[in-house]
């Protein structure tokens, strides 16, 4: 069962996370106006925030202070929303709803989508890269571990396999393979990031890292059940696209009982990766089991 204090929890430190991004984003009358607009259409428009708290709580529960953490991690939700701009254009997945809203090619148009979606993208790496209230080391490694999460390495070659295996026959090899560029890089990337603001020792950084590469698999793995189980309503888009579209998912590849058995078997290595940092790990150990039983 999901800990009862994580609604409580992730409602708090969402309200941080949106509180640094209005900061950090030009505001919509900065010229030129319709970019900047499109772009806060685009990260104000609901979502968890998962990888930035994850930021938060891994540098936390490394023993460092959250509050330096703060532009690192909202540059993981820039670059997430600048994934999910891309990911929904007509040459790509071409969606029309996302988060119950226009997708962004749909609320403004497909040129302004992309520009927005580069802005963002360049905008994450300006603040990974400039916040001085960070050791220029860290600042240094922060990007690096961003660029080689995202880029043809991680989430973009995940995109690109994705496209390219589209109505081949589904392995759990070559599921995985997509999934973990495109979803569990980016996500263990964010829990590294907390990490290197605290500070964290080798040991320490393996044991986040091996936490966050089980919560993103799992977390991809359940996106894949929720669209073929899921409501429409509820997850804020269109369900049964994936298997539509022939989309390579776990379900495909194994069947939806063997895809919800390996979710929750990621989870619960992911826990068990925690195990050293006792109870103040208590959140991320919550946000492992929330992410195999939410509902959207």
């Amino acid at each position: 069962m999901t800990d009862p204090r994580l609604r409580d929890l992730m409602s708090e430190r969402r309200d941080e996370v949106e509180a640094a991004l209005d900061r950090y984003l030009p505001p919509s009358e900065t010229p030129p106006e319709r970019l900047h607009e499109a772009m806060r259409y685009s990260v104000f428009s609901g979502g968890k925030r998962l990888r930035p708290i994850l930021v938060l709580l891994a540098c936390e529960v490394a023993g460092g202070e959250s509050g330096p953490a703060a532009s690192p991690a909202c540059a993981t939700e820039l670059i997430h929303t600048y994934s999910l701009i891309h990911d929904d254009l007509p040459a790509m997945d071409d969606d029309d709803v996302r988060r119950g809203r226009p997708t962004w090619h749909r609320a403004f148009d497909e040129a302004t989508a992309i520009l927005a979606g580069d802005a963002l993208l360049t905008l994450a790496f300006e603040l990974a890269a400039s916040d001085a209230s960070l050791p220029p080391e860290s600042r240094s490694r922060i990007v690096t571990v961003l660029a080689k999460a995202n880029g043809g390495g991680g989430m973009v070659g995940g995109q690109a396999a994705d496209m390219d295996f589209e109505g081949g026959t589904p392995t759990e090899e070559s599921v995985t393979f997509i999934h973990r560029r495109k979803t569990a890089m980016p996500i263990e990337a964010a829990v590294r990031i907390g990490g290197i603001v605290a500070g964290a020792s080798e040991n320490v950084m393996a044991a986040l890292s091996s936490y966050g590469r089980a919560v993103g698999l799992a977390f991809q793995i359940a996106d894949d059940l929720l669209d073929l189980t899921g409501e429409a309503e509820e997850m804020g888009k269109a369900v049964g696209k994936d298997a539509a579209a022939g989309k390579l998912t776990y379900p495909a590849a194994v069947g939806v009982d063997a895809a919800a058995l390996r979710a929750k078997s990621l989870a619960d290595q992911a826990v068990e990766a925690l195990e050293p940092f006792g109870e103040p790990a208590w959140g991320m150990r919550a946000i492992a089991r929330f992410i195999v039983e939410r509902r959207s």
